[in-house]
């Protein structure tokens, strides 16, 4: 099995090799590596390029060595990285607490309801869904 300093010796790079062991960098957290870390390992910028894009090609090669995928699971892996927008909207009826002593609870209620459909009404307009809305707390 290959070695870190074997690897980097093929590249021509082996003077890392004692860097990249007292900082526990093995063959397997090469594929998670940013040029940052290397910047921080002390790798030289032309030398980065290269190391990166070595790991590129080695992700390449395991990829094409894995047998291909039936069309379901290939739909499965799709449908799993599907991003979505988020949004997170946080609103907050000032002087609420100090409301809420001097009104009736039922009073109190109906303020906050209206509020909360005059948050609703203003996210609408803006294009947000109604499940949105209504999982919407203010």
């Amino acid at each position: 099995m290959q070695t870190i300093e074997d690897w980097l010796g093929q590249l021509g790079l082996g003077k890392y090799a004692d860097t990249f062991i007292e900082n526990d960098v093995d063959l397997r957290a090469l594929p998670h590596l940013a040029e940052s870390d290397l910047q921080e390992l002390g790798v030289s910028l032309g030398h980065r390029k290269i190391i990166l894009a070595a790991i590129n090609q080695l992700a390449d090669q395991r990829s094409d060595e894995q047998p291909p995928a039936s069309a379901a699971t290939e739909a499965v892996s799709e449908a799993a990285a599907d991003r979505r927008l988020l949004s997170v909207l946080f609103c907050d009826l000032v002087g609420s607490t100090a409301l809420s002593a001097e009104l009736d609870p039922e009073d109190m209620h109906e303020l906050t309801r209206r509020y909360q459909d005059s948050v609703a009404g203003a996210v609408t307009r803006f294009g947000a869904t109604s499940r949105n809305i209504s999982a919407m707390a203010c």
